[in-house]
């Protein structure tokens, strides 16, 4: 359908060569002479655009265009003038039109207006498209040779940057057959890589290495730091609230870090505060390890195990702990940070856990987030009306430091595989940790020797099993009822991209 253009002019007789020059290029336009008419026009025919004058005899072009915004705020309109005042031109920007042009203007101006805003959505998907069609054998080449973890983070970070270009494209799913590639390719480096880590010197940025690499450094320029863990944190979700964060910050250091197996809380975020991989936990301190089998809270220690770690760097630096599960306690700790010289300050955020934890268990949710572009929606909508962006605006104005980072990431889960276990098995289902466990998938990962590893082990036959890519585990009895249940949730635990190359991110306040 052609676009449609009302130019308003009281001087629209002149515009005759605009007029036939547009009809030649398929756009239907309609004129009036004056306000009035425009408004007639605009009862009878919602145009794409609107081209207006600001100098017009009766009602005045500002005044058309109030009226027009009253109608129809939808519709771009473009204010044509021969007046440079500033003080019209703001008026003009405060009724929110969507362009100012100066007389004379030539129909290559109008041409180039019209494609902005009218056609400019057409010609960026075309051109995003083009260029995804291009790199498309690049990125297979990039998965099929990748031997190293720094290699696996160039193809996260390309990847992700596809999947949020490509989101409201035809060729969504290209990009994600893309990813299910990569993830089943990553998925078998990590099982014939993952155990050399833990016997050599050559290993990636673990869990246990992130407050040493990133935040004993700072602490030791004399920097107040705020170190922000966002538990289920992917690198997706940071580069879509990035651009919040970029009012009051700039980024020192972007890099992505590996999480530990499993990926999950437990673990993960223990070895983060801790400094040592659960096994090393468990041994030292006994106290602050809980077992898989145990009804209490997993991380409910992590501020002893933030304490140790300082001890055994005989570091003395004094520092604030926070765990924020609702709004209103992260209000609280707003008002807290204002005049805190305390050198190191944590916060963990647990509210997109929450989310992936609620959608799961809830209809209503999984319909607001049924894929990764929604997912991502509502990360973005939580951040920018939740109390966590005043929190970091805050910590902008007080001159902190930030490090951003989280635990681990999530995946979207489609296809159940059979799992065999003791009835003391873990109930997470992507990974399994248990004796006698038995799977019929040539696509999970088994650790046969946990210590190796860093890894506990709740028994002397125990071992540990770790679904890959979009896989999850379920159990023969009642199997279709949770392969239904589970499918097209976000879970964590498992070996996939999304899960262990997670963001660990510096930033600065800006002045």
């Amino acid at each position: 359908m052609n676009t449609t253009i009302l130019w308003v002019d009281d001087e629209i007789d002149l515009l005759q060569p605009y007029i036939i020059y547009l009809t030649g290029k398929n756009y239907n336009v309609l004129t009036a002479s004056n306000g009035e008419d425009a408004l007639n026009v605009l009862t009878k025919s919602i145009p794409d655009i609107v081209f207006l004058d600001e100098n017009m005899p009766g009602m005045s072009g500002l005044e058309t265009l109030q009226e027009i915004k009253r109608l129809h705020p939808e519709v771009p309109v473009v204010m044509i003038t021969k007046s440079e005042e500033e003080h019209i031109m703001e008026q003009a920007i405060g009724e929110k039109i969507a362009d100012y042009l100066i007389k004379p203007v030539n129909p290559s101006q109008i041409l180039l207006c019209l494609k902005k805003h009218i056609h400019q959505q057409a010609i960026v998907t075309e051109q995003v498209q083009q260029n995804y069609r291009q790199e498309w054998s690049d990125i297979s080449y990039m998965i099929d040779t990748a031997t190293t973890i720094e290699e696996w983070q160039a193809i996260e970070r390309t990847l992700t940057k596809w999947d949020l270009e490509l989101e409201n494209s035809s060729m969504r799913s290209l990009i994600e057959d893309q990813r299910t590639q990569a993830n089943a390719v990553f998925s078998k480096w990590i099982a014939k890589n993952y155990e050399s880590w833990f016997s050599g010197d050559a290993r990636p940025i673990l869990s246990h290495d992130v407050m040493k690499h990133s935040v004993f450094p700072l602490l030791d320029k004399g920097e107040k730091v705020l170190l922000c863990v966002i538990d289920n944190f992917r690198y997706d979700q940071w580069k879509t609230i990035q651009p919040l964060l970029s009012e009051f910050y700039s980024i020192q250091s972007e890099e992505q870090y590996t999480s530990v197996l499993p990926t999950a809380t437990q673990y993960a975020r223990n070895a983060i505060f801790s400094g040592l991989m659960p096994l090393r936990i468990q041994q030292m301190f006994p106290q602050y390890w809980v077992e898989e089998g145990d009804e209490e809270s997993k991380n409910q220690y992590e501020r002893e195990l933030v304490q140790t770690l300082l001890d055994r760097y005989r570091r003395h630096e004094s520092f604030n702990y926070w765990k924020i599960n609702e709004s209103d306690f992260c209000e609280r700790v707003i008002a807290q940070l204002k005049g805190v010289q305390t050198p190191l300050n944590i916060v963990v955020l647990n509210f997109i856990d929450m989310l992936s934890h609620s959608r799961t268990e809830s209809k209503m949710m999984r319909e607001l987030a049924n894929d990764e572009a929604a997912y991502r929606s509502l990360t973005l909508s939580w951040f920018r009306h939740s109390p966590t962006y005043e929190l970091l605006r805050r910590a902008a104005e007080q001159r902190f430091t930030l490090v951003l980072t989280t635990d681990h990431g999530t995946t979207r889960v489609k296809n159940a595989v059979q799992i065999i276990a003791d009835k003391n098995t873990n109930t997470n289902i992507r990974y399994k940790v248990g004796k006698a466990l038995n799977s019929s998938s040539k696509n999970v990962f088994t650790i046969d020797q946990p210590k190796r590893v860093g890894l506990p082990c709740p028994n002397v036959s125990s071992t540990y099993a770790f679904c890959t890519g979009s896989d999850f585990f379920a159990y023969p009895n009642q199997f279709n009822y949770y392969a239904q249940y589970y499918r097209n949730t976000f879970q964590h635990g498992g070996i996939s991209l999304e899960e262990m190359i997670i963001p660990l991110v510096i930033l600065k306040p800006k002045a």
